[in-house]
């Protein structure tokens, strides 16, 4: 793959943030001109949970030259921690934490490269920095998420337990109160009580049920971003293709958002030909809704 399309795009090594901590790889296209580079939005790679930032199986090499290739300038990095990347000295939360490398990085993409815009990509806990972040920043036109976490609806439940009524074993840890739907459960109802919107007292391990999720969909919606929502259909995240309108039902998605399924494909694309479906998605999208 180190060879794919080698004359389509350039690689240079950055070091970014008011430390110089934060490591990345900006990928350019050769074709155009630099001008022509920074005025359409640049696409931003976030870590997946604690890989670093070729992702799992290097699926963001891939993707990133494949982008490049088509004339989009793209930067991956490594969040404070993680990779190459230095721990932060000021000890914030982990959370915020990568609030903060972000609106470092996109200070730097702004101040030094001249890209006032951006479409932040992430997978998984990426995909939820993303959208925790993008309504933050009037620099975000544009997220890519995929696998993001979805509350659970009635209906998802619905799903979840028809999926599951044929196999013995799942009644079995039904019964011995093992059932990760029970869990799922549990924890729902005790979200109720103890959940809060302010950010700082979130974390991402119980992002699922925190009310300021949703909330920065409604503010992201609310700002114009624009969205492609991408799923799996081996994920346990959704069961049916509606979930995500019905999960976040004060969110205005109208015109905003697009959602996409990788049919067959397991939550990190593993397949060679689920990764091509996903690229040829993300691309397509981003030509249609944020144009060169």
């Amino acid at each position: 793959m180190a060879g794919m399309n080698a004359k389509l795009y350039s690689e240079q090594v950055l070091l970014l943030g008011e430390q110089r901590s934060l490591v990345g790889i900006l990928t350019r296209p050769t074709m155009g001109s630099v001008a022509e580079s920074t005025v359409q939005p640049a696409v931003v790679i976030l870590n997946t949970g604690v890989i670093h930032r070729v992702g799992h199986h290097r699926m963001y090499v891939t993707l990133a030259r494949t982008l490049a290739s088509a004339g989009r300038t793209v930067l991956r990095f490594d969040f404070s921690g993680l990779g190459d990347s230095a721990q932060r000295t000021d000890h914030l939360p982990p959370l915020e934490s990568c609030m903060a490398d972000l609106a470092d990085v996109l200070n730097e993409l702004d101040q030094k490269h001249g890209i006032r815009r951006v479409v932040l990509v992430g997978l998984c806990s990426g995909a939820d920095h993303a959208v925790l972040y993008a309504h933050t920043d009037a620099r975000v036109a544009g997220l890519i998420l995929m696998d993001p976490t979805l509350p659970p609806t009635r209906r998802y439940y619905f799903h979840y337990i028809l999926q599951r009524l044929g196999n013995f074993k799942n009644w079995v840890s039904f019964v011995t109160l093992r059932s990760g739907l029970l869990r799922l459960v549990f924890t729902q109802m005790q979200s109720l009580v103890t959940a809060r919107r302010d950010v700082r007292e979130a974390t991402l391990s119980g992002i699922q049920f925190s009310p300021y999720l949703a909330l920065s969909y409604e503010k992201s919606m609310a700002h114009g971003i624009r969205a492609l929502a991408v799923f799996t259909s081996l994920s346990p995240r959704q069961t049916y293709r509606k979930q995500m309108l019905d999960a976040f039902p004060r969110a205005d998605f109208d015109r905003k958002l697009t959602v996409e399924y990788v049919d067959e494909s397991d939550h990190l694309f593993t397949l060679e030909r689920d990764r091509t479906q996903l690229s040829a998605k993300i691309l397509g999208w981003l030509n249609t809704t944020l144009p060169c």
